[in-house]
């Protein structure tokens, strides 16, 4: 678990989607969110968090109410898996999340695209060397991401796998199970609960479903907040400076 800011300042909870971890908030935390204090962790079968099972949004929020112990309520700000999950802790836990921010969040999404992801990661976990990786980020939905933040992913997170391969430090066997996970069907926060959406606008087909959309504008009305930005999936790190301006509305 890492924390950043100062130890008096509002608490935010910060959750990484699939695949990622904890320390990838650091530079936007300190560098542009500096009056927060801001927990992320490494998700169970994440980083340097344990890998065992159960992977399921149940555990996962069980995990975050320990992480969140006596600071809450926390404002909760969550990237696409993470923001899943958030949306999984407000509706078991409302006294915990004073404020909702979803970055393209990943929820409820169709089954046979998810089956093709997993199956992918099943049958390519890992990578020949720390430039196939690379050119994976630049090349994927890392591509408007700045050089030096995928410089500190690859040193944080790349570590040897089998054969002289490379691969993220994360649990296979537990990120297919989440991608499965990402197949239920969506909750939603209480109708009172401040909640900001950003929707990435260059992932197509969105991770932000019309249904889920729809739901979320009937259940929170004058309390829900959309905002378009031009990036890929990656948005607190494509676009920080916009990103802390609307974290910043909800501190």
């Amino acid at each position: 678990m890492y924390e950043f800011g100062p130890a008096d300042g509002p608490a935010v909870l910060a959750l990484h989607g699939v695949s990622g971890h904890g320390k990838r908030w650091e530079s936007f935390a300190n560098e542009h969110l500096p009056e927060a204090h801001v927990i992320a962790p490494d998700l169970r079968g994440h980083g340097r968090s344990p890998w065992e099972p159960p992977w399921n949004f149940e555990t996962l929020v069980d995990d975050a109410v320990e992480v969140i112990g006596d600071r809450g309520p926390v404002l909760l700000v969550g990237h696409s898996f993470g923001g899943a999950i958030g949306l999984h802790l407000a509706a078991r836990h409302p006294e915990l999340v004073r404020g909702l921010v979803l970055l393209d969040p990943a929820i409820a999404l169709p089954g046979p695209e998810l089956l093709e992801v997993a199956t992918a990661t099943v049958e390519s976990p890992d990578y020949t060397d720390l430039a196939e990786a690379r050119s994976e980020k630049v090349h994927g939905s890392w591509g408007d991401v700045d050089e030096r933040l995928i410089d500190a992913e690859l040193a944080e997170h790349l570590i040897p796998t089998r054969n002289g391969r490379v691969g993220w430090r994360m649990s296979v066997p537990a990120i297919v199970a989440f991608y499965g996970e990402l197949a239920r069907e969506f909750v939603l926060p209480a109708p009172d609960l401040p909640t900001v959406l950003v929707q990435a606008m260059k992932v197509q087909p969105s991770y932000v479903t019309p249904p889920f959309l729809a739901a979320l504008r009937e259940r929170l009305g004058d309390n829900l907040t959309v905002h378009h930005f031009d990036c890929d999936h990656m948005v607190a790190f494509a676009k920080p400076s916009e990103t802390a301006a609307v974290i910043r509305k909800l501190l």
